[in-house]
């Protein structure tokens, strides 16, 4: 009966969160300069409807959700794994440095520093970097203690400086068009990395859900990890390099989007059971809150825009004052 009831909740927290994703979609796709009414959306989806609702629909708003919830979801779940592997609230690839690196080597595909080698990539080899760096700096503790966290926020430290430097010695068309990958924004997103994007999530999702039932021993010590069969070592290093994989094909995308790996997780463990790592609700819940964050940032001032990372910021700021402050004694699994 535990058991069922635990299944319950889960599939209960995660199916909320699909329907929560679902209206986050709709009002993204319905509200706007241009009100599109929900009976003229259905008819656009179907195929059909007036020329100007097409345009706004498919051409606009549409493209622009879809890299919304792949980026959050990617986010998200990067997030939640990092999470359990470090046994730390705090390792997030923000926090750790992971997506500045990430946005320094895709902004110097873009600004033309000699380097013609696609975004996506360089946002990855970014990333990878940064990871191995910090690994690097934390020595014999690896992800474990707060040691690989402050080592993180120095590599992140760094990486913006030198994004920042890059910008400031190119002309201003080519800063501008590097812009949206310093403040995390879904304005110059990319149909190619959008799809790169999808495939990568795609795996790493996969990959995730098939290391779960290890992921789920790591809240446990390491000596009993061991004796539940547990190669912790392996599962460490396939987990941060699925989050490596996902931070990296997001930040090409958006940028770096601050407070997603963070907030998404935490919401996903409060609705679902205890002792169970719950990535499906993390992707869930990141996909929403990125679409959700991207309308208000297209509302809230119109005409004028707001880049969905400042909104992020602004939304998980002060939870993550209240993580520091107040620390929880919930696991992370």
């Amino acid at each position: 009966m535990t058991s069922l009831t635990a299944r319950q909740r889960n599939a209960s927290a995660n199916l909320g969160l699909a329907v929560a994703l679902v209206a986050a979609v709709t009002a993204s796709l319905t509200l706007g300069t241009v009100t599109v009414p929900p009976g003229a959306l259905l008819d656009v989806l179907a195929g059909g409807g007036d020329a100007v609702h097409q345009f706004v629909i498919r051409e606009l708003r549409l493209p622009r959700v879809l890299a919304g919830a792949l980026t959050g979801a990617a986010f998200a779940l990067a997030g939640c794994m990092m999470q359990t592997v470090a046994r730390n609230r705090l390792a997030t690839p923000g926090i750790i440095g992971i997506d500045n690196a990430a946005t320094a080597f895709a902004v110097a595909s873009v600004v033309g520093t000699g380097i013609a080698v696609a975004p996506s990539t360089m946002a990855l080899t970014g990333a990878a970097a940064a990871t191995a760096l910090a690994f690097g700096l934390a020595g014999a503790n690896g992800t474990r203690g707060y040691r690989f966290i402050i080592a993180g926020l120095g590599i992140g430290a760094i990486a913006g400086a030198i994004t920042q430097v890059m910008l400031s010695r190119v002309a201003i068309d080519a800063a501008n068009a590097a812009f949206p990958w310093t403040v995390g924004s879904l304005n110059a997103r990319s149909e190619t990395a959008v799809q790169v994007l999808a495939i990568g999530l795609a795996v790493g999702y996969g990959l995730a859900i098939a290391l779960g039932p290890a992921l789920t021993t790591l809240q446990f010590s390491d000596p009993v990890a061991i004796n539940l069969g547990t190669r912790l070592k392996r599962i460490r290093a396939l987990s941060l390099a699925c989050a490596v994989l996902m931070t990296g094909l997001a930040v090409a995308v958006a940028g770096p989007v601050g407070m997603v790996a963070l907030l998404a997780p935490e919401l996903a463990r409060a609705l679902s059971r205890a002792g169970k790592v719950p990535l499906t609700a993390s992707a869930l819940a990141g996909a929403a809150f990125m679409v959700a964050a991207d309308l208000v940032g297209r509302l809230a001032l119109a005409p004028l825009e707001l880049p969905v990372g400042l909104v992020t910021a602004i939304a998980g700021s002060p939870y993550l004052i209240w993580i520091l402050v107040k620390p929880s004694t919930r696991s992370l699994s």
